[in-house]
């Protein structure tokens, strides 16, 4: 008899809690729900500093909302792009990829923006990411082989219009590239001329450029 007392509260006991942590999650639900829609408005309203704490909080209590904080830090991102604060755009879109990690067109606006900062490594690494996550789109490609061409590198910007022109043959820009890089490659084939002979100071020469001796 006591064993079975002993099991019914336990039980009990489990059920209670199991009630308490569903009552938890419901009323956290509910205040996650009423962030996230205060923050979309205040996103609505471009008031995206606002928009990013309300909905950072939302997506604290259910991580369902890191989309929509996403999309904020990247409206947030684009404005300060805008306004020429390229920096903090940067660092908004850091934050968005964090929480989107497998979204493409974060990698590319991020890109955009190190452009803008002359840091070409970094665009370039975050192209060949976005190249990673969606291998077929051209415009990664196209944008990646003037970053090449920019830095000088003949081969690899060469590589990646090929690769634009093997998705899109008629693409005007790829075929005026490809054009323009092996004019480069073949500049940069062809040995230099001699340098000039010279004579020491003082010696005579005579216009052919060999010595003349005096007479004695």
């Amino acid at each position: 008899m006591k064993r079975i007392f002993v099991f019914t509260f336990i039980t009990a006991l489990a059920l209670c809690a199991v009630q308490l942590s569903q009552a938890q999650a419901n009323k956290d639900a509910k205040e996650a729900n009423k962030l996230a829609r205060d923050g979309a408005e205040a996103s609505k309203n471009q008031e995206f500093d606002k928009a990013v704490d309300l909905l950072k909080k939302a997506a604290a209590l259910d991580h369902k909302y890191a989309d929509e904080l996403a999309a904020v830090y990247q409206q947030r991102a684009y404005a300060a792009a805008t306004s020429q604060q390229f920096q903090n755009a940067v660092n908004d879109y850091s934050e968005a990829i964090k929480l989107k990690p497998d979204d493409p067109r974060i990698y590319e606006q991020r890109a955009a923006v190190e452009m803008k900062l002359n840091d070409n490594d970094k665009a370039l690494a975050d192209y060949s990411e976005a190249i990673k996550l969606k291998p077929n789109e051209v415009r990664y490609y196209s944008y990646r082989s003037y970053i090449y061409e920019v830095k000088g590198d003949i081969n690899n910007s060469m590589a990646d219009a090929d690769k634009v022109l093997k998705l899109d043959p008629k693409n005007q820009e790829a075929i005026s590239r490809k054009k323009r890089l092996e004019t480069l490659q073949s500049m940069r084939a062809t040995p230099p001329p001699p340098p000039p002979k010279t004579s020491p100071a003082g010696a005579h020469t005579s216009p052919a450029g060999t010595h003349t001796p005096h007479k004695p």
